[in-house]
């Protein structure tokens, strides 16, 4: 009997000790989940992110990915573009793997069945880069902050560069919660064209013809200026409808800014115009300098599009827990985020209140066929501010 105690009590200490150096080994971490797409269609956005993403901690942390003393650790998810298992994964990241925060995802759809998931486990979720609108419109919970554009900062920036009285525009889209939102946040920001078609297609199109031709008929005998506008994202080439002759016809392309990758295409396209999100030869500040340094060192490439969005999650993540001394819980950071200012490689952004969107400069560009670069570079018409569009609140708070 004495030796079953003397076991039972031993066994009890050594759960007590291993339960108490769980908590030391949790309070000294802040644990961070990336859920994004590590494969799947939109991987290319989801390995910038991430890239991004490291790259940033480093940079606003001073290299010692600690934040009042407590060690940064990413968890990675890989959730294939594919909702549901973005879904779970996030379920997972908050319980079992004990993240405080969460960053991601790369695709929209895959971010609307994540916002439940913030809410249900009461843990923030940091969206970078999924542009759906409603993700910070009437899917919102106030648990979602976003540092990533949304469809509205997209669509009003590009009207800003291209809409001018007496121009007819369609549209190209993909039949998505990206194109549609983007389709409907561009329609609500042309004042002086006329919008006089939208042309959806299915996000894994490669022949372009017959959506094309539709969006050539419509506009054809309309007179004056005539643009299509595309708002398109991941595989497929819609740029490829520029091979129809669209010139026979007056018709010209607009759309915003990519990967560069994706704008290779653009070098068939000289004096196109739109507005981008991002671009490493636009911004002049200390953070995009770095970025750019530390991009070349590692990658001996420029950095991407997304890239920068990742750094910019980053940014956000380490101004707020500077701001609460290290503390994760869930209310002390929304108080410290809502309204907070951070410093990104586009300059300072701000997470309004109301929201959680990040209010950001968007970049009004005239593309450029420059022999050096295997991509159109956009080159900076004038950088167009936060105060200039007016981006709704959709979220009926």
């Amino acid at each position: 009997m004495q030796r079953r105690t003397l076991v039972h009590s031993a066994v009890l200490c050594a759960l007590a000790l291993t339960g108490a150096q769980a908590a030391l080994a949790q309070s000294g971490e802040i644990r961070i989940a990336h859920v994004y797409s590590k494969t799947g269609p939109l991987e290319a956005y989801g390995k910038q992110t991430q890239a991004g993403l490291m790259m940033g901690l480093e940079y606003a942390t001073g290299g010692s990915m600690t934040v009042a003393g407590k060690k940064l650790v990413v968890i990675e998810k890989d959730d294939q573009g594919k909702p549901d298992l973005g879904k779970s994964q996030l379920a997972t990241a908050y319980s079992d793997d004990k993240a405080d925060i969460a960053v991601g995802p790369s695709a929209s759809g895959v971010a609307l069945a994540m916002l439940p998931v913030a809410e249900e486990y009461k843990k923030i979720l940091l969206v970078e880069p999924a542009v759906a609108d409603s993700i910070t419109g009437d899917k919102w919970n106030k648990y979602i902050f976003r540092t990533g554009r949304n469809s509205s900062q997209d669509a009003i920036s590009n009207a800003v560069a291209i809409d001018r009285a007496g121009v007819t525009i369609a549209t190209l889209a993909q039949d998505n919660a990206f194109g549609r939102d983007g389709v409907k946040a561009f329609k609500d920001a042309v004042k002086k064209g006329k919008l006089v078609h939208e042309e959806y297609l299915p996000a894994a199109t490669t022949d372009f013809t017959a959506g094309a031709q539709r969006l050539i008929d419509k506009l054809k005998d309309q007179p004056g200026k005539k643009i299509i506008w595309i708002v398109w994202a991941g595989a497929g080439n819609p740029f490829k409808i520029a091979d129809l002759d669209l010139k026979r016809y007056g018709i010209e392309i607009a759309s915003g800014g990519n990967i560069l990758p994706a704008m290779a295409a653009y070098k068939n396209l000289p004096g196109m115009e739109g507005a981008s999100y991002y671009y490493f030869g636009i911004p002049k500040n200390p953070v995009n300098d770095a970025l750019v340094a530390m991009h070349y060192k590692q990658f001996k490439t420029p950095p991407d599009f997304f890239t920068a969005g990742g750094f910019s999650a980053a940014m956000a993540l380490v101004t707020a827990l500077k701001k609460t001394n290290g503390d994760t819980k869930t209310n002390t950071l929304i108080k410290a985020m809502e309204g907070m200012s951070f410093d990104t490689p586009k300059g300072t952004m701000t997470f309004r209140k109301e929201d959680h969107q990040a209010m950001q400069s968007m970049y009004h560009f005239r593309v450029k066929n420059d022999p050096a670069f295997a991509w159109g570079v956009p080159e900076l018409v004038r950088e167009i501010k936060p105060e200039e569009m007016s981006i709704p609140i959709r979220n009926g708070r």
